[in-house]
């Protein structure tokens, strides 16, 4: 039963991904030409469609034989067939529809007899159709069915039934998203394939605020052209689905549709560990279209399993929420317990897009945002849980103005309440200007508050060009929490691109500027460079990224309102007191690629323990003026001061591009080495390999 309800579904799946409609219903496209039967040369448009159809018919009435258990029964209906023609000129039997199986055996031996062929072409070059035949049981021949369906259209009945879901157009599907207002998955592997395009000298783009949409990058990158060099000569639907398309793909007039299913599965083993193995199995359905030139849409949801490094499971451990679950995983959300000694985490996100005018995009989602042109953004990066969203794009001039409006939660025992999880908001604009050819400057900010005194949204911060940090203040200064940043990025030549970030976070003057290293201090800054097609290697973009920030930043007087979600950082992953070097290095070329990573760095934890119960300044879900040890002297690195090396190698192959479907080998080393060892905090070296298959289709970061 099971394998009967599944091969209907691939039939479903099989007839959506490329529909045909009957002779008397399809409209025609000059870019598309039907297959040429011998008798039908020298016909086009509506005769060639009409004679190809004839034809089948023909050849069907002439060489089916009705079984005969099948006539014994008096059977009368209908035999469905879904076939196609493929670049060959071949007829290929896709599904049969109907309860005989010596029906469906007869039908697949007269359709393997047809002949071959001059092929469907599309733009003048040959390509594959998929077509749908009704098989009458009794057989009728073609001038039957022609003089019954005539004899049917003039029979004035006031009880017929309409014709418009027959009258339904499907055109090729030509992958439309490439040029749609959709955002692109944001992986850090898959952005770096077009980085390089889309920093070009002179170029009037803005590529700080991401995700982006094809719209945005197609100006510059052949999204097409680079697609079309992927494909496979696959000729089978299980072989194009498999290599080169989406399982389930539809385009219609003004309309499009794609449905496919994504997958994680991995397996590894790594050193220590607890456990034999650590793995990864997830199972996700996305679907995603566009309405018109303006609506596009897309969801995912993902159900997972999987067990991971010790490391990795202890981090995610410690960020637990209230109300007995065992952990959050970082950058997925709340997991469950799974066979004792694994987790349970299911996600999802969406995406609706609507383009208000030629200048002016809006969102509404729920995923994750990313601020910045490097690995790590110190504004807001994409490492912590999805949350719900509402963002505006303006896009005029030399100037694209982004603005954020985030529900978010704080996940902790001490503002939970009836089991209700606190919610807390967060607004921020970015405004990024292109001041030459080569220049470009950014100015963000950002405000957070909770719903304290039933505030809820506040109207105060629904303004998207007030400036944030004076309606704070007017509002309360001591009930939200304000960060200042300014981002630069300099084109020095179209190989070598530069950029940074300063972030300011509740400053104060007199303390910054008096050079006792106050606590106030609260400052980060980021210095990269990207080098593209790196010494002559096409493909090869090279990365150079320090990052630095301050004790206490990201952190407040009160928790709720701190820079966090989920018990996870909206900015850097690392939260605060720390420094880092990070060296990246990504590779394609055709389906093959590469990417490695070297992270060198230096933390300063708190020792929680008995008799040192300091906050240093990393924790931001701390509240910085209780057991401050300093007001003055304050570090990077000061408290539990910890060395980090992490490196990661990964390799691997494109398996489908409709779905970033890769199959790849990773390796990742870490070295953790504290002053002291706690019972949180202490000396460890991990390796870990893993293998597997995985729609790239979000970054997953590991390097904690």
């Amino acid at each position: 039963m099971i394998k009967k309800y599944f091969s209907f579904f691939l039939f479903l799946c099989a007839w959506a991904s490329n529909a045909q409609t009957p002779v008397s219903n399809q409209k025609e496209f000059s870019d598309e030409r039907f297959p040429v039967f011998l008798n039908c040369q020298n016909l086009e448009g509506q005769d060639l469609k009409n004679c190809f159809y004839n034809e089948v018919q023909q050849f069907v009435y002439h060489n089916f034989k009705v079984p005969e258990k099948v006539q014994q029964n008096n059977y009368k209906g209908l035999v469905k067939v879904l076939f196609e023609v493929d670049i060959a000129g071949t007829f290929k039997v896709l599904y049969v529809n109907s309860n005989s199986e010596e029906l469906i055996a007869e039908t697949k031996r007269v359709f393997a007899g047809f002949p071959k062929i001059v092929p469907p072409t599309y733009a003048g070059n040959p390509t594959y159709s998929k077509f749908n035949i009704n098989i009458d049981i009794p057989l009728q021949s073609p001038e039957q069915i022609a003089a019954a369906a005539s004899a049917k259209k003039e029979n004035i009945n006031v009880n017929a039934g309409l014709t418009e879901l027959d009258s339904i157009v499907y055109k090729r599907f030509d992958n439309p998203q490439f040029s749609s207002h959709l955002a692109i998955p944001f992986s850090h592997s898959y952005y770096a394939q077009f980085d390089g395009d889309i920093n070009k000298v002179g170029s009037n783009n803005h590529t700080a605020s991401k995700p982006y949409t094809y719209s945005e990058v197609e100006k510059y990158y052949n999204f097409q052209k680079v697609n079309a060099s992927l494909m496979k000569n696959k000729s089978s639907w299980w072989g194009r689905k498999t290599w080169n398309e989406n399982l389930a793909e539809i385009k219609g007039e003004g309309y499009w549709f794609a449905l496919n299913f994504l997958f994680n599965v991995q397996g590894g083993i790594s050193n220590p560990s607890k456990t034999d193995y650590t793995f990864v199995n997830t199972r996700a359905l996305n679907f995603k279209g566009g309405l018109g030139n303006r609506l596009n849409f897309t969801t995912t949801f993902y159900e997972s399993q999987g067990r991971f490094a010790d490391y990795y499971n202890a981090y995610a451990n410690s960020i637990k929420p209230s109300g007995g679950n065992p952990a959050i995983v970082p950058g997925i959300g709340i997991a469950k317990s799974y066979n004792s000694d694994a987790y349970d985490f299911p996600m999802a996100d969406a995406n609706i897009s609507y383009n208000a005018a030629k200048f002016l995009d809006l969102q509404l989602g729920y995923g994750k945002n990313f601020i910045g042109d490097g690995y790590r953004s110190l504004f807001l990066s994409d490492g912590a849980s999805p949350y719900p969203f509402f963002k505006i794009d303006a896009n005029f001039w030399k100037i694209k103005y982004t603005v954020n409006y985030m529900w978010l939660k704080d996940v902790r025992p001490e503002v939970t309440v009836d089991k209700t999880y606190a919610t807390k908001y967060m607004v921020n604009h970015y405004l990024s200007w292109n001041v030459s050819n080569r220049l470009n400057l950014g100015f963000f900010e950002s405000v957070v508050w909770t719903n304290s005194n039933g505030r809820g949204f506040d109207a105060n911060f629904v303004n998207p060009i007030v400036f944030y940090r004076a309606v704070e203040f007017s509002s309360s200064s001591k009930s939200g929490n304000a960060l200042l940043g300014l981002s630069g990025k300099y084109k020095w030549n179209n190989k070598v691109n530069l950029y940074g970030q300063f972030l300011i976070d509740e400053f104060s003057t007199g303390d910054i500027f008096g050079g006792e290293k106050s606590w106030k201090n609260k400052l980060g800054y980021q210095f990269g460079a990207k080098y593209f097609n790196a010494f002559h290697v096409d493909n090869l973009l090279l990365q150079l990224e320090f990052n630095h920030v301050r004790p206490y930043v990201y952190s407040h007087s009160e928790p709720i309102t701190n820079y966090g979600h989920n018990n996870q950082s909206l900015g850097h992953q690392w939260g605060g007191n720390f420094q880092e070097l990070v060296l990246l290095g990504y590779y394609h070329k055709d389906r093959f690629y590469s990417n490695a990573k070297f992270t060198l760095g230096t933390r300063g934890l708190d020792f929680d323990t008995v008799d040192n119960k300091f906050n240093y300044g990393q924790n931001f879900y701390k509240d910085y003026d209780l057991n401050r040890p300093y007001d003055k002297g304050v570090e990077v690195g000061q408290g539990n001061k910890t060395s980090v090396f992490i490196s990661e190698v990964q390799v691997g192959y494109l398996v489908n591009p409709a779905t970033n479907l890769k199959f790849f080998g990773n390796f990742l080393y870490r070295n953790f080495d504290p002053t002291a060892n706690t019972a949180t905090v202490f000396k460890e070296q991990t390796t870990w390999f893993t293998l597997g298959f995985r729609s790239d289709v979000f970054n997953w970061y590991f390097d904690y």
